[in-house]
């Protein structure tokens, strides 16, 4: 593959990055431009780097009508759109490693899968409670821990109820979700 079909040009910082580490953008209907995560509709893709912070200043300064050099406007709430898409995003591969069996919810099952080196990270709920997650902190000495969710997201993707710690097992399913987990986190905390 060419280089310049896995990367593209950062409309905000004019960084050339891997397609991976930026957000698409099309122009829809009505030259609103709407998000394309998928990398599946139609129309010249602009590119964002994958952060909040950016994307703000993309529609502050109506980049996307200067790269596009046409007159578009972002919808309405882009930045929580997005946000919002890559929350589902993250949550559905929650759910597709539960059905895969590469989910273990629930602090005992969870303890016990670190103990067998069975774990690639860990995903803790936001409104852990203190004594849980310093347990879990302790045990996970070189597990990565993502606290993206509540407990009430978790419950209503799994279907659980006071879903708090899940462990996400070595494989591959854990790498697409992985993935999936450090594009939302990357958003977030840029």
């Amino acid at each position: 593959m060419k280089q310049e079909d896995v990367t593209r040009k950062c409309i905000v910082t004019g960084n050339v990055l891997e397609k991976s580490a930026l957000l698409r953008f099309v122009v829809g209907p009505d030259a609103v431009v709407i998000p394309d995560f998928k990398n599946k509709l139609p129309g010249r893709g602009v590119y964002v780097s994958n952060s909040s912070a950016l994307l703000h200043k993309a529609v502050a300064a109506n980049l996307f009508a200067k790269s596009l050099k046409q007159k578009v406007k972002p919808m309405e709430n882009l930045e929580k759109v997005a946000e919002d898409l890559l929350r589902q995003s993250a949550l559905h591969a929650v759910s597709l490693a539960r059905k895969a069996g590469a989910l273990i919810t629930g602090m005992d099952k969870v303890i016990e899968a670190l103990k067998k080196d069975k774990v690639a990270f860990l995903l803790e709920a936001k409104d852990a409670a203190e004594d849980g997650h310093q347990k879990i902190v302790h045990l996970a000495q070189n597990v990565k821990i993502f606290n993206l969710f509540t407990s009430e997201e978790l419950d209503q993707t799994l279907d659980k109820v006071n879903t708090i710690h899940a462990a996400f097992l070595k494989g591959e399913m854990s790498k697409m979700v992985s993935r999936e987990f450090g594009k939302l986190a990357d958003f977030l905390n840029s």
